[in-house]
């Protein structure tokens, strides 16, 4: 089984010379925040849930709708999340 990467999701590498092992972080964060659904669930099949999960987790920037996605996805509190501690740890003025 090969997972099969959009070259507009890719667009800044040759998607032909991605290490689908190698770079499994880089392209779970980006699948998971810029992709479709469709794509999300056969990165989790290629990959497999706890690994997702791991990656998410310790992923250093995930936008909001991201992060609540995948804490309702994987049930983990939001407040496990890298990213999350450290928005906590730099605030930035009100969003509105």
């Amino acid at each position: 089984m090969t997972l099969q990467l959009r070259q507009s999701l890719f667009w800044d590498v040759d998607v032909n010379s991605i290490d689908l092992q190698k770079h499994k972080a880089s392209i779970i964060e980006r699948i998971t925040m810029r992709g479709q659904l469709e794509e999300f669930q056969a990165m989790v099949k290629y990959y497999g849930k706890e690994t997702v999960k791991n990656v998410l987790i310790n992923a250093r920037y995930l936008d909001k709708i991201t992060l609540s996605f995948c804490s309702s996805f994987f049930d983990v509190p939001i407040s496990k999340f890298r990213c999350y501690k450290l928005t906590q740890l730099n605030p930035t003025h009100l969003s509105y």
